[in-house]
């Protein structure tokens, strides 16, 4: 057994093993996009004197739940229409 110690996340906790990246990363990804999105359209929306931070909570959360199982559906679409465009290495 070695004596190594496991790798760290940033929060602490151990790593995960590297066949989750591929939940992993579309998990993050839209939690980044419609949360800036989100903001975007409740100021546009309600402009910056009727702003509330429950409403762009709430706008985010519903595009979020919406957002991550669509991504986990057309990422595979997307990586073929990438494949078929970009040179491989």
């Amino acid at each position: 057994m070695s004596n190594t110690p496991s790798p760290r996340s940033l929060l602490g906790g151990r790593k995960l093993p590297a066949r989750y990246a591929g939940l992993v990363m579309p998990f993050f990804l839209p939690i980044l996009m419609t949360c800036i999105v989100s903001l975007v359209s409740t100021l546009r929306g309600v402009g910056l004197a009727e702003f509330a931070l429950e409403l762009w909570l709430s706008a985010w959360l519903i595009s979020w739940v919406i957002t991550f199982p669509t991504l986990l559906l057309v990422l595979p679409v997307v990586r073929r229409m990438t494949a078929a465009l970009v040179h491989p290495h």
